[in-house]
């Protein structure tokens, strides 16, 4: 599963979930893509399980990218736990999903079978998901 290698600090906080994403909202590497449509925190099995879906669904054909990467860490106290005595500690490994993320990317397959395959991955995450494809812009000579 995906995690840092190292990091600056063991536990952060969790900071604001608002507006839409400014970065990594474009299809970069392949020509299909899963965009996110909502607001959440993506954990490193979720991601782990989409990517399982999307490459058995087209036989380890083709090439994905993974374009969200899980780097915070996400605390829990434990059940049964009264309040204060501190932060709890690292659970696991998430990463913040804003409206317009593109999560995966996918080239080397036909359309219908990356759609499919990209629908199977977004049914694994807790975010709303939609199959985007890059547009091909001619240049006009």
């Amino acid at each position: 599963m995906l995690s840092p290698k190292r990091i600056k600090h063991r536990k952060v906080m969790r900071g604001h979930m608002r507006g839409e994403a400014t970065r990594g909202n474009t299809i970069a590497f392949g020509d299909y893509g899963l965009v996110s449509l909502g607001l959440n925190f993506v954990t490193a099995r979720q991601i782990e399980a989409a990517r399982i879906a999307m490459t058995r669904h087209i036989k380890r054909g083709g090439k994905v990218w993974i374009r969200i990467f899980p780097d915070i860490p996400y605390t829990k106290k434990p059940a049964e736990t009264r309040m204060g005595k501190g932060k709890g500690s690292p659970e696991k490994w998430v990463a913040m999903v804003k409206p317009g993320t593109i999560m995966f990317e996918m080239d080397g397959v036909d359309a219908k079978m990356a759609k499919r395959a990209m629908e199977l991955a977004g049914s694994k995450l807790p975010v709303q998901t939609k199959f985007v494809q890059r547009r091909i812009v001619e240049v006009l000579e």
